[in-house]
């Protein structure tokens, strides 16, 4: 008989449908219209009825089967008792088909931390920027992000009433990443992806000092991640210290298992996600499928000591 699937592959499988179902409340709750939004530490830090019920989802979900793992989610949430509706059980069978890299096979279940991250680019689905909003969850072993889901709940929302809503991009180091077209940015040009909501002086001369060809705002880690793997940016660059792990988590196992060799803070280290780690990632993002190089080699000295790792 076939060896039954190794741990990490099944983690996935289970993340993936956990990242169905946590589009679909995500959907619900905007098309319900009472969005139940909370001031966390002000009003570019919001939270929402959709960011709880999720978690809440993913959280339990995962737990359920997986009562080992450490889940480290972005809200603050009290163990309410879950609802039945909100558990999702299922798996995706085309996952667990695929060899688990070698590298992987052995991994028990207390050595992963998942990073969850239920609805990133909250503000932006406040103010109807639905294609910002992302589902992520990221998994991590030895401290290293190496594997990772990313659902867009309203991918294709404006291609008409009848196009079907949504995607869920997967992947894992050493196998690849499923669920999109690997697209590179046109090497002729330094297309610059960055914050929408937390812009700063600072965040503006970084820019600035990488003299871009072109600068794209847009709400949500996950979804600056998919502008680099589908070549409409060259580099993610967020000279700020607002972004935390369970942002990054997800995105960088994608982006490295694309073969994007970097995911860094301003001054190139690179992040660390075992379970005692600090959530900030205080010292900024520069992320790029290729010349990463190039990015990091321009970011001026003022702009690095004004952010500390």
């Amino acid at each position: 008989s076939m060896a039954s699937p190794a741990l990490l592959m099944r983690v996935v499988a289970s993340a993936y449908s956990v990242a169905e179902k946590a589009a679909k409340i995500v959907r619900n709750v905007m098309s319900a219209g009472d969005l139940g939004i909370v001031e966390k530490a002000g009003p570019n830090d919001l939270q929402t009825k959709a960011d709880r019920l999720v978690q809440m989802s993913i959280c339990a979900s995962l737990a359920r089967k997986f009562p080992k793992v450490t889940i480290i989610g972005e809200e603050e949430l009290l163990a309410d008792d879950i609802t039945e509706d909100l558990i999702e059980d299922g798996h995706c069978e085309e996952i667990l088909k695929k060899p688990c890299p070698a590298q992987y096979t052995g991994i028990k279940e207390e050595e992963l931390v998942i990073w969850v991250d239920p609805l990133d680019g909250t503000k932006e689905y406040t103010e109807g920027l639905l294609d910002h909003v992302t589902v992520l969850i990221g998994i991590a072993y030895g401290g290293k992000a190496i594997a990772g889901v990313i659902n867009q709940p309203y991918y294709n929302y404006e291609a008409g009433a009848n196009a079907v809503l949504g995607r869920t991009i997967w992947g894992v180091l050493g196998m690849g990443a499923f669920g999109f077209q690997l697209t590179e940015a046109p090497s002729d040009k330094h297309i610059v992806v960055t914050t929408r909501s937390h812009s700063s002086a600072l965040v503006n001369e970084c820019i600035t000092a990488l003299n871009p060809d072109h600068v794209i705002r847009v709400g949500g880690a996950g979804n600056k991640i998919i502008q680099l793997i589908e070549g409409k940016a060259s580099a993610y660059v967020f000279a700020s210290p607002g972004c935390k792990k369970w942002d990054t988590c997800a995105p960088e196992a994608i982006l490295h298992a694309v073969g994007g060799k970097f995911i860094t803070d301003i001054h190139g280290n690179s992040f660390q996600y075992n379970k005692e780690v600090k959530h900030m990632n205080s010292a900024g993002v520069l992320a790029a499928l290729r010349n990463y190089d190039y990015y990091a080699s321009r970011i001026p000295n003022t702009v690095k000591e004004s952010l500390v790792p």
